[in-house]
């Protein structure tokens, strides 16, 4: 697995518990940002000096949206040039939101929350070791 820790973006604190406990299961040692809020995620990311090693963000969240979110850090040159793979993670799921997602910004992936543990830690397994082979600017 790289370095550089997980982000996950998500108000449900049951889900953000669930997404720790699948971490640990498999093992991933990669420190995870846990936040509620896109507002406080995009302040994390403008100040860190962290490279990030992927984001999980949900799309319904309150005040600044995940969309939004998203649309922020395509619109910082500092934030785009950190090239940071970005994932939504999310429970609604819809084909205007997943078209806006991949026409009208970067994402890398769009993705329905599991209802089991086993699901939830394959999809996540999936991600992550996607990610761990991908070539992208942060790896080259």
């Amino acid at each position: 697995m790289k370095s550089g820790p997980i982000i996950v973006i998500d108000n449900d604190v049951d889900d953000q518990e669930v997404f720790e406990d699948v971490l640990k299961s498999l093992g991933v040692s990669n420190e995870l940002v846990l936040l509620d809020n896109c507002n406080d995620a995009l302040n994390y990311l403008k100040t860190t000096a962290d490279q990030p090693f992927v984001i999980f963000c949900d799309v319904n969240m309150p005040g600044l949206s995940g969309i939004e979110f998203k649309r922020r850090i395509d619109d910082d040159q500092q934030l785009r040039r950190k090239s940071i793979p970005f994932v939504f993670y999310s429970t609604s799921v819809d084909q205007k939101t997943v078209n806006e997602a991949y026409t009208q910004m970067t994402v890398q992936g769009f993705f329905q929350k599991k209802n089991s543990i086993e699901a939830i830690k394959n999809a996540i397994r999936l991600i992550l070791d996607y990610w761990s082979e991908c070539k992208h600017p942060n790896t080259i």
